[in-house]
């Protein structure tokens, strides 16, 4: 059974900084691509950032120049360090892994920018 945790989310002042992990467990994964997702109330989920199976990364415009997305192929892992944060980053943020055999989310963790 394999479970994406992730880690980092909480409370930061506005042009504060966070990185959220996010990391597989279970079963070593065939990767296609990766991304992290957001989603604030009253809203659908949103693509913030992606790396696609040939390594091309592409951002949402609202989040370029801000925030950068990495893997880590060893551990099955992605990161997304948020910088410069605005209260409108506010939302439930996941991570999403595509793979051969399905797609996989994370549980969602809060990331609220206070003005």
């Amino acid at each position: 059974q394999v479970q994406l945790v992730e880690s980092g989310g909480g409370l930061v002042q506005a042009g504060g900084s966070l990185r959220l992990s996010c990391a597989a467990s279970g079963s070593r994964l065939r990767v296609v691509g990766l991304g992290w997702y957001r989603q604030a109330p009253g809203n659908e989920r949103e693509l913030v950032a992606g790396i696609t199976g040939s390594g091309i990364i592409n951002y949402a415009d609202s989040v370029k120049g801000r925030f950068t997305i990495s893997r880590e192929r060893a551990k099955d892992a992605v990161y997304l360090q948020m910088n410069t944060l605005k209260p409108e980053d506010t939302a439930v943020y996941y991570c999403n892994f595509q793979t051969w055999s399905g797609d996989y989310w994370g549980q969602g963790i809060q990331v609220t920018v206070s003005s």
